[in-house]
């Protein structure tokens, strides 16, 4: 009975569907190489000031910014760049770049300047090639409110990095659209030499997705990544030729030192994440859990650590402007397989250590941020100068929404998070933080076509203290030419 029931949804669902479904056994989006859009080289360029009034600025004003806000509680960056957007998404070949140079003031520091991006891409078929300086982002929820997922989440300042794959979801040959893949490897380079200096990361991910057209898609996502290579000031070389690569690669055990022989060369980490998607004329709700894991992999809900995660709920609707999208996520990162990783001579491979290592003591962070989920406390807080994260057990309750009203676009963040450390024996709460942000935008015309923001934001609790700070900035874009 209940496979009748299920074959005869499955015939509804394909009958709903028919009206729109094209039966091209490989729908690739590629129709011709003529488009009727004009590539476009353009200008940009802005000020942005920060003054807020504790020690740091509030956490949302500069977390998951690509490391573009300082953490210093007065603050002003100048930005200017030049780039070029993808704007043939059905021709065969098409391309973008971005020169992007920020400079910026401190208050009490000095000041200093960066490429935050500067990095060329080009698609030829279905397949991508990028190569400098971009943000590494691979979230399928919403990006503008989700709290950042746990690999790498657009919180630290952007590697220089080359990446080959598949960047956007592709029908598979002869699938008829009702499966989609995409996937990709990447190199990059850790130009921040903590502590191991010239040291790489390599990451790699697939996803498969399957419902194409129907009203119900459901999508997997496998994400490995490991830091390996460098030179470091107690082992020495790390490895860095092509055999120490097929070790990180397959995460084999290998290298000089005891510990990669007896593990796997490298610092690895990896994610999964499964995602339920319903849709609709004009809207979509998405429904999603993603885990994450630093020792050996096993399959989604089935390893040492299924307690940790980031679950969540993403609503979007593109009829009504005033709210557009809702995203309410839940992360718990406790667990980390239990308290005990060796105990009276068992292994029990629990006390993972997130964003932790023992060789890359600066672990899973780039200029002392984060590269994954920012509430996994950054190095950069920490007053004692270590350079390791010493706040990994966290719970947080996190809620976004976005919207246009009447041309000013609007973004509300509000976070709740327990601290525990990393004592994965203590079951006490050291701290706790209540993160707010309020972002307005509006594009003005009459003022000569700039953009103007505003950002108000807080945080209340004994992890950082109650502060209170704001973010002004004035953007202006400009086209250079046209072809």
């Amino acid at each position: 009975m209940k496979s009748k029931l299920l074959i005869g949804l499955l015939l509804l669902s394909l009958c709903v569907s028919a009206r729109d479904l094209s039966w091209n056994w490989w729908p690739t989006g590629i129709q011709d190489s003529v488009s009727s859009k004009e590539d476009t080289l353009r200008w940009s360029g802005g000020v942005q000031v920060v003054a807020s009034s504790g020690k740091y600025a509030p956490f949302w004003l500069q977390s998951n910014r690509n490391g573009d806000i300082s953490t210093r509680p007065f603050s002003g960056n100048l930005t200017a760049g030049i780039y070029k957007e993808a704007v043939h998404p059905q021709r065969w070949w098409d391309y973008d770049f971005a020169v992007q140079l920020t400079g910026r003031a401190e208050y009490p520091k000095s000041g200093t300047g960066y490429f935050n991006q500067l990095y060329a891409h080009v698609r030829l078929y279905v397949f991508d090639i990028t190569a400098g300086i971009r943000p590494m982002i691979y979230e399928t929820q919403d990006t503008a409110l989700t709290m950042g997922s746990m690999i790498f989440s657009g919180n630290s300042q952007p590697m220089p990095h080359v990446t080959i794959g598949i960047d956007r979801y592709v029908a598979f040959p002869g699938t008829f659209g009702y499966m989609e893949v995409k996937g990709g490897l990447t190199h990059a380079w850790m130009a921040d030499n903590i502590y191991v200096n010239h040291a790489f990361i390599h990451h790699k991910f697939a996803a498969l997705r399957i419902g194409g057209r129907l009203p119900v898609n459901i999508s997997y996502e496998f994400h490995h990544a490991a830091q390996w290579g460098g030179y470091s000031p107690m082992y020495g070389d790390l490895g860095n030729d092509l055999s120490s690569f097929k070790h990180v690669f397959f995460a084999q055990a290998g290298g000089s030192m005891r510990n990669d022989q007896a593990n796997a060369q490298g610092n690895h980490v990896g994610s999964q994440q499964l995602m339920l998607t319903t849709k609709g004329t004009g809207w979509e709700i998405s429904a999603y859990w993603q885990n994450f894991f630093e020792d050996n992999f096993a399959l989604l809900g089935t390893g040492q650590n299924i307690a940790d995660g980031l679950w969540g709920i993403s609503m979007k609707q593109f009829r009504w402007p005033f709210i557009q999208g809702v995203t309410v996520e839940f992360l718990n990162t406790t667990d980390q397989s239990g308290p005990w990783h060796d105990r009276d001579g068992l292994c029990y491979a629990g006390n993972d250590g997130y964003y932790r290592n023992s060789v890359y003591k600066n672990g899973w962070n780039y200029f002392y941020r984060s590269l994954g989920n920012p509430f996994l406390t950054s190095p950069l807080y920490n007053e004692d100068g270590t350079i390791y994260t010493l706040n990994s057990r966290v719970r947080v309750y996190h809620a976004g929404v976005r919207g246009d009203i009447y041309g000013f676009n609007y973004l509300v963040k509000a976070s709740y998070a327990r601290n525990y450390g990393n004592d994965n024996t203590s079951k006490a709460v050291l701290s706790t933080n209540t993160a707010l942000l309020l972002e307005v935008n509006k594009h003005v015309e009459q003022a000569w076509g700039l953009d103007f923001g505003l950002r108000l934001a807080a945080d209340l609790g004994t992890q950082f203290g109650n502060t209170f700070g704001a973010q002004i900035s004035i953007r202006k874009n400009g086209i250079i030419c046209k072809w």
